[in-house]
């Protein structure tokens, strides 16, 4: 039999600005917990370096970063629960949501910290060779390849950025891009292709990822005279895109073509109480500082809410 529960505010999602949110909100006196399907930083947990974020000259890993984040929510006094949502329902200013363990909780106002996961290139021996070979972190399993050659999959930031710090462990790293460019901007470009030991392979795409129990080698077709090629490598790291992980709350608040939540600087969502909140949101610049903003936004949305419902006395 399934448990009920009620509490005010449920964030779900720990990365930065699931975090954020539940650092301001305990603060603010409200009660609150923040549900976490994955690790507490979300993607900046896998994040090697991070040099962008005020506050560190010297820069900082993205654990270390994670870390500290969780560790000032947990002191403050937020709840965090390692659970996920199944599903999320609205029945008029109430919203329920299930979760994987089988507890259901309703609330007055959700936030959705969702973040993103790696898209897929979907093709054979990708799944069969997860974990084998084919990654989706380089920070994660580059070490793992000290001294083998590895292949990029992208042409974007993360893909060459990824194979200018594979370069540093692997004999030799190929970026395989689709088009003829490029997407990354132009010096990370130059930072990747200045390490002697990267190349790059363009206007291919891989078909699929061959080997019986561990990456051998990459079925390559070049998209202009489709002509079939084979490229042998060790490991196949996979940078195209990032998916945002929306699935649960399809058919309740209204996403992007993209599947991105649709809200503004304010974080309020097409559904009255529900708000969203970093890189699940529809958004110019995905970056952990806008995502810090972002949740800080959201709570002062929701006490904004709380006092227009005339709640504010009873949770603020």
């Amino acid at each position: 039999m399934s448990q009920s529960r009620h509490v005010p505010v449920v964030i779900v999602g720990g990365g930065p600005a699931g975090l954020t949110a539940a650092i301001y909100g305990v603060r603010s006196g409200i009660e609150l917990i923040l549900i976490e399907r994955g690790v507490p930083g979300g993607q900046v947990f896998i994040a090697d370096r991070i040099e962008n974020y005020p506050g560190f000259p010297e820069g900082i890993s993205g654990p270390e970063l994670s870390d500290r984040m969780k560790a000032q929510a947990e002191r403050l006094g937020v709840k965090i629960i390692m659970d996920r949502v199944k599903s999320v329902a609205v029945a008029g200013d109430a919203k329920k949501l299930a979760l994987e363990s089988g507890e259901e909780i309703t609330c007055d106002a959700l936030i959705i910290a969702t973040g993103s996961t790696p898209k897929k290139l979907g093709v054979p021996g990708e799944s069969k060779l997860w974990g084998r070979g084919v990654s989706y972190c380089a920070t994660c399993d580059g070490n793992f390849f000290r001294g083998q050659k590895v292949a990029v999959v992208g042409g974007g930031d993360s893909a060459c950025q990824e194979a200018t710090m594979l370069s540093h462990l692997a004999s030799e790293v190929v970026i395989i891009h689709r088009r003829g460019t490029f997407r990354a901007q132009d010096y990370i470009v130059n930072c990747a292709l200045a390490e002697p030991n990267v190349k790059s392979i363009l206007d291919s795409v891989v078909e699929k990822i061959e080997g019986d129990d561990a990456v051998k080698s990459l079925a390559l077709k070049n998209v202009k005279t489709g002509a079939a090629s084979r490229l042998a490598v060790d490991g196949v790291f996979i940078f195209i895109g990032m998916h945002p992980i929306t699935e649960f709350a399809q058919g309740i608040v209204e996403l992007s073509e993209e599947g991105y939540i649709k809200a503004g600087e304010d974080t309020r969502t097409s559904v009255r109480g529900i708000f969203a909140a970093g890189d699940v949101r529809v958004k110019p610049a995905r970056q952990i500082a806008t995502a810090v903003g972002d949740g800080a936004n959201a709570i002062r949305a929701v006490e904004l809410y709380f006092i227009e419902r005339g709640l504010s006395g009873k949770y603020v």
